[in-house]
């Protein structure tokens, strides 16, 4: 039988000025249809094409359960609630634990396959106001995951996601964090990540690097903003 995952809210967002920055994370609610093209939903826009966006990354989704956790964490201080971590699709029972590298879910008229989880970033910190909280994301593995669209169509919050396939070697997104983020030179974990049918090939690339040059890329500019 064929797992299917219900599916909470879809969310979209503009470009403006928001949280401190240019940024499309304050997206809003989708009632009804929306067409899903190989860029993501119609309407969505990002803020920098060079880090967020693009055929490989062209939806986010994240759990809607871990907003509990960063309310623990970090205090009611703030909205926590899907959309704030700038979500496409907002789930509950699908997490990091379980979903993998490559799965392929049919949605609506669409499919599509994750591609990577999500690489924290220090606009994270800013929507939050609080200075760690991508580099606590990145350590935890709550950062949800990304998907490539292998058939566009439409799509709603109506239909829910249904798993279609799964490599027989697949890697969960929280094992493929864990070993990206928390262990990123052990070679046997790099060679798991570089064999996961459907990784983004900007991840297949750094994986392969750190396996060539046993070095790790600088996280200073993603996680903190910091830039030499």
């Amino acid at each position: 039988m064929q797992k299917m995952y219900p599916i909470k809210k879809v969310f979209t967002g503009k470009v403006k000025s928001q949280f401190g920055m240019m940024t499309a994370m304050g997206k809003q609610p989708i009632e009804g249809e929306i067409f899903l093209s190989a860029l993501g939903l119609q309407g969505d826009e990002c803020a920098s094409d060079k880090h967020h966006g693009g055929v490989e990354r062209a939806l986010h989704q994240y759990p809607s359960e871990h907003y509990d956790f960063w309310r623990t964490k970090f205090g009611d201080k703030a909205d926590w609630r899907p959309a704030g971590m700038g979500e496409n699709i907002s789930t509950e029972g699908m997490t990091e634990d379980d979903v993998c590298i490559g799965d392929k879910y049919q949605w609506g008229k669409a499919v599509i396959q994750v591609s990577q989880p999500r690489s924290p970033c220090y606009k994270l910190n800013k929507r939050w106001d609080v200075e760690t909280f991508s580099e606590v994301m990145q350590e935890t593995a709550k950062c949800g995951w990304l998907y490539r669209v292998i058939t566009p169509g439409f799509v709603s919050a109506a239909e829910p996601l249904i798993l279609i396939e799964r490599a027989e070697n697949a890697l969960t997104i929280k094992q493929t964090c864990d070993y990206y983020f928390g262990d990123p030179l052990n070679l046997e974990g790099l060679r798991l990540i570089a064999a996961q049918e459907g990784l983004s090939a900007s991840w297949t690339r750094t994986v392969h690097k750190r396996m060539e040059t046993q070095q790790i890329e600088d996280w200073t500019p993603r996680l903190k903003g910091i830039f030499a």
